[in-house]
């Protein structure tokens, strides 16, 4: 046998067979279990029973009350039964059988109403507490009425707490008094003590039970509060869609109708014209597509997919000149002046004074006849922007009782960026559209350079 045949026979390996390859051994300590999160099955078995009898017992009460007075009332014959009983210190007499069978009777049929009714069943079972202590019987059914001072200091007020101790206390006194084993404060002391620990063990469990309820009444108002600033969060974005449509909307139809119109005049005797005015037509209407597409892409979900176009910024000071040439397109003369220095304004200030100029210009377009023409003037101060839309209609002598969708609108604009509207017709002819915005104050790198 050779040295490879006796090392294969000792390790059990072919000698003919390749070496497995070494996995190296891993670096760094070796990572923990992740710890648990949830509750433990048992646990969670616990609970969910714990659940259901609480709910049985929430639905049929008197079920529990019963088992358990069924329960003690047993318990209580039995110790009758047996003579269990003490006898009094120093007297050769028992006390009657049928005495202690009424005693017994008396100190646990009153658990039926512990729950409902705990004060009344300890005036009911007082009574049988002084007999129990001044025949000096001493019966263990005595030790039920814990149960009730348990269930007033859990459920009745605070204050009704002290006398229900005094209560309780008198009949132990009694005994003490009546039948001394010991010294009297070795026979009261015990018992006083017993009840305050039972008394203050119903007052840690009320404790408890308030402090549940009362977080769980707070969970509930913040899911209630919390689908109301969903519905009123909803409310506002569809209400600013419907601003926006309005807008979009509004405005490329006017235009629209502008171009129609005036093409249908000029198509007898201007071809030419004609033409244009159809071309306008198509880019207006692919325009007010795009947009109206842009504004509808906010309902769905913001995938990769979606494409650029989707994304458009929303129109901004830049705009304005071609919102006031496809104004003049449609037919209305519009002059654009600009006052002050060039200030960057934030872009929701930027949307809200393109969509009031669109706005105050497709009123102009709708309400104005032929020959009507608009100026829209801005004037740039370091601390506010005010844009003013005139044109030189007629007057208006009955002036609509309440404002439309669009002034309100525009209202509804400058007040989110706490600036004021003001809209009326002039005293020659005319209607004036007057929009203040306040500007951000600027920061300090700003006020530096």
């Amino acid at each position: 046998m050779t040295s490879e045949q006796r090392t294969s026979a000792r390790t059990g390996r072919d000698p003919g067979a390749k070496p497995s390859p070494r996995v190296p051994a891993p670096v760094g300590p070796v990572p923990a279990d992740p710890p648990r999160t949830g509750p433990h099955p048992v646990s969670d078995r616990l609970t969910r029973a714990a659940r259901r009898v609480r709910a049985a017992d929430v639905r049929r009460p008197w079920i529990w009350d019963g088992a358990l007075t069924g329960l003690w009332v047993m318990a209580a014959l039995i110790d009758v039964g047996s003579g269990g009983w003490q006898r009094i210190p120093g007297n050769v007499d028992t006390v009657p059988i049928w005495l202690v069978l009424a005693m017994s009777l008396g100190l646990t049929l009153p658990l039926m109403i512990r729950r409902r009714h705990p004060l009344p069943a300890l005036l009911l079972m007082l009574p049988f507490l002084f007999l129990n202590a001044w025949t000096g019987a001493r019966l263990q059914a005595a030790l039920l009425q814990m149960i009730v001072v348990y269930g007033i200091a859990l459920r009745l007020p605070l204050r009704t707490l002290a006398g229900v101790l005094c209560l309780v206390s008198a009949p132990v006194a009694l005994d003490a008094t009546r039948h001394p084993v010991g010294s009297w404060d070795q026979t009261f002391v015990p018992t006083f003590y017993f009840f305050v620990l039972v008394a203050l063990l119903g007052f840690a469990v009320r404790s408890r039970q308030e402090y549940t309820a009362s977080l769980v009444e707070r969970a509930r108002r913040l899911e209630v509060e919390r689908d109301q600033q969903v519905r009123l969060a909803a409310a506002a974005e569809r209400t600013r869609i419907a601003r926006e449509m309005h807008d979009i909307i509004g405005h490329n139809l006017s235009v629209i109708t502008g171009l129609a119109d005036g093409g249908r005049y000029a198509a007898a005797k201007s071809p030419e014209r004609a033409a244009q005015a159809l071309g306008a037509i198509s880019d207006t209407s692919r325009t007010a597509l795009a947009e109206l597409r842009r504004l509808l892409g906010v309902l769905r979900d913001d995938s990769p997919g979606t494409p650029a176009g989707d994304r458009a910024p929303q129109p901004a000071l830049a705009d304005l000149d071609d919102l006031v040439t496809g104004v003049r397109a449609a037919g209305l003369p519009v002059r654009l002046t600009t006052d002050g220095p060039a200030i960057p304004l934030p872009g929701g200030q930027q949307l809200t004074v393109y969509r009031v100029v669109q706005e105050a210009l497709t009123n102009t377009l709708k309400h104005t006849p032929p020959g009507t023409t608009a100026s829209v003037a801005l004037a740039l101060t370091p601390r506010d922007l005010t844009v003013t839309v005139t044109d030189t209609g007629p007057a208006d002598p009955s002036p609509p009782a309440t404002e439309g969708r669009g002034i309100t609108g525009m209202r509804e604009r400058a007040a989110l960026y706490d600036g004021t509207l003001e809209s009326g017709p002039l005293p020659g002819g005319g209607w004036q559209v007057r929009l203040r915005l306040p500007l951000p104050a600027p920061t300090a790198e700003e006020a530096l350079r």
